[in-house]
């Protein structure tokens, strides 16, 4: 059994039986990192020992008691195919147990890619035209079989109203997404993409300028409006780094080329259709972003700026 830096059973016994059915003659897995940052997902990275007495590293992803995990997987199974060779970073895809056939629970495994996620405030400035840069590549994607059409994560009858909150604008939001979804150009979505699946190299003294290094997590690969995957960056952004991020994340996208909803109604719509949706999952969110290393992101001060963030929304001028 190979167990993580707390001695805790890392990988479970018939997983890491199949992980080993894609290694080389002579490897095997030496290390495990948990890798966090996620919610739904039990995400490793597997240090393998090489036959020349080398290391080299792939990435485990495990959904634990997930209601659509098969779904999930074998999205992001056919994500990284697909991507294959399209200049958008990804890993490379290595195997998969969507179904648990001979994993303990649905299971994926995939190259590493160099990098890291940063969520911390400072050098922010610099990585949003990057995101946005990057989010615009993706959405210039013409796949020969579209994904499925994009769910929506929220209704009106779910929202969840903040505490001491501007109930006025709340309960105009709402009305926003009561109605019908706007009509709408189809794109290629990542459908969760945000600085936390966004993998950097940061600057060095041989490195001027963050980079991206790769773009991860495609289990919920839509076909759908570019407004929803930048209202969904937008406000991961509000929610980590003050509601003017979030705000400004729509410009940055349309700076770097991308093609947003010609209506403001429409463009609202999509804004406060994905902000709307966070009300239900705060406390999921601001866990990961602690154990991500935001240790002062609590619950109330991500469901404060989520308040705000909505609120400067309806506020904004059409």
């Amino acid at each position: 059994m190979v167990t993580d830096r707390d001695g805790a059973a890392a990988v479970r016994p018939l997983t890491l039986a199949w992980v080993s059915r894609y290694l080389e003659a002579g490897e095997r897995v030496v290390g495990i990192e948990a890798l966090h940052g996620g919610i739904t997902a039990e995400t490793r990275r597997l240090t393998i020992g090489t036959r020349d007495g080398g290391t080299r590293d792939l990435v485990l992803r495990t959904f634990v008691d997930v209601k659509h995990a098969e779904d999930w997987l074998n999205r992001e199974a056919g994500a990284l195919t697909l991507l294959t060779g399209t200049g958008v970073p990804t890993p490379g895809l290595v195997a998969a147990d969507p179904t648990a056939a001979q994993c303990e629970y649905p299971s994926l495994l995939m190259t590493h890619l160099a990098g890291r996620t940063v969520l911390d405030d400072e050098g922010l400035e610099t990585r949003v035209p990057l995101l946005a840069r990057q989010l615009v590549a993706i959405h210039a994607l013409r796949p020969a079989e579209r994904p499925r059409k994009y769910v929506a994560l929220t209704t009106s009858d779910t929202v969840v109203t903040p505490k001491g909150t501007d109930t006025a604008a709340w309960a105009a939001a709402i009305d926003v997404i009561r109605g019908s979804a706007p009509s709408y150009q189809g794109r290629f979505l990542h459908r969760d993409f945000h600085p936390g699946n966004v993998l950097f190299e940061v600057p060095t003294q041989s490195l001027a300028s963050p980079r991206i290094t790769g773009v991860v997590d495609w289990a919920a690969t839509s076909w759908g409006p570019a407004d929803l995957d930048v209202a969904h960056c937008s406000t991961n952004l509000a929610l980590l780094h003050g509601p003017a991020w979030g705000l400004r994340f729509a410009e940055a996208y349309e700076e770097a080329g991308g093609v947003l909803a010609a209506a403001a109604s429409e463009r609202l719509y999509w804004r406060v259709r994905d902000g709307l949706a966070f009300s239900e999952e705060v406390q999921l969110v601001s866990q990961s972003w602690r154990e991500a290393g935001r240790t002062e992101l609590t619950t109330q001060v991500v469901e404060k700026r989520l308040a705000a963030y909505v609120t400067a929304l309806m506020d904004a001028p059409g």
